[in-house]
């Protein structure tokens, strides 16, 4: 089969990544850095039936991106961000499952001369394994050591390199001898759209419980500033109408002003007794209870001990 020509190719890879666009609703922009071509491969397989992934260089991603903003403006959204070496998963699914799938398929790398750490790395004090004659390596970098039965061993833990931090040779080479391989390269999710909209991927982390929490605290707040100012809403009305309510009793316990729902207070203001009497078996009915049952306990284990047998049988 011959090879399509430069102009072609350009041509189908546009009507492509513009077909995806109006395919599906929603994609992730990711980060491809230290991706080899063989875990590519491994990746495109993995989410086979869930998502599509489309790389490409970035000109023609924003070339084929403002040549479709008349039919759907939201993209232009995303061309701030179509920048160093990134691509797009394109999905119908839950994003919050096409993300772990993707988070998944990371493989562990050593650490290379160069690089910059994605993470910290430390190195637990451990007995190494390597000869005396390794020595200097652990000398050039500061990290105290010990011969224990001819082999050298690491005495404390030590932070080796930092986040964001170059590699350098001697840290690359201690790791190789170790045989750590402290890395892990994948896909790297940068941005997340969604309904013509771009944002952070921590916000797939919120859950609904979170959204629930965060209405209810915006409906105490919103009721809170409402009483302060005196201004009636949905959020302040009952608590108004319980306010309200509260200064009727009191103003009913101060004067001979009478109402059903005063009665019981009253009353209890005439004689505090009553009012001890009626709270007593609300407090010790628990206390009342795990008596009973340690009684019962107690009662059983006295007819375990004795075996239904008495002291002269």
């Amino acid at each position: 089969m011959p090879k399509e020509d430069k102009d072609t190719w350009k041509s189908n890879y546009f009507l492509k990544i513009i077909q995806l666009f109006d395919e599906y609703p929603k994609c992730f922009i990711v980060g491809v850095d230290n991706v080899g071509s063989k875990q590519m491969q491994a990746i495109r397989m993995s989410l086979r039936g869930y998502a599509v992934v489309l790389m490409g260089k970035n000109t023609m991603m924003r070339k084929a991106i403002r040549s479709h903003l008349d039919q759907n403006p939201s993209l232009e959204k995303l061309l701030p961000y179509i920048k160093g070496n990134v691509g797009f998963v394109f999905t119908k699914l839950e994003l919050s499952d096409i993300r772990e799938k993707i988070l998944d398929n990371k493989v562990a790398a050593p650490a290379k001369a160069g690089a910059l750490a994605p993470i910290d790395v430390f190195i637990p004090a451990q007995n190494t394994g390597l000869g005396p004659e390794k020595t200097s390596f652990f000398q050039a970098l500061s990290i105290q050591t010990k011969i224990a039965r001819g082999t050298i061993e690491i005495l404390n833990k030590v932070h080796l390199i930092k986040v964001d931090e170059k590699v350098g040779a001697s840290e690359a080479t201690l790791l190789n001898m170790l045989k750590i391989s402290p890395f892990s390269y994948g896909l790297k999710i940068m941005q997340v759209f969604e309904a013509g909209t771009v944002f952070d991927p921590s916000i797939l982390d919120i859950t609904d419980e979170d959204l629930i929490k965060r209405f209810h605290e915006g409906v105490r707040n919103i009721a809170s500033v409402c009483l302060q100012i005196g201004y009636p809403t949905v959020a302040s009305v009952p608590h108004s109408i319980i306010n309200g309510f509260k200064n009727l009793l009191a103003v009913a316990c101060a004067t001979e002003i009478e109402f059903k729902e005063a009665e019981s207070v009253k009353s209890y203001l005439a004689d505090p007794s009553a009012f001890v009497v009626a709270a007593a078996p609300a407090a010790g009915g628990g206390a009342a209870e795990e008596k009973k049952e340690e009684a019962k306990v107690e009662e059983e284990e006295e007819s375990d001990d004795d075996m239904g047998f008495g002291l002269f049988d």
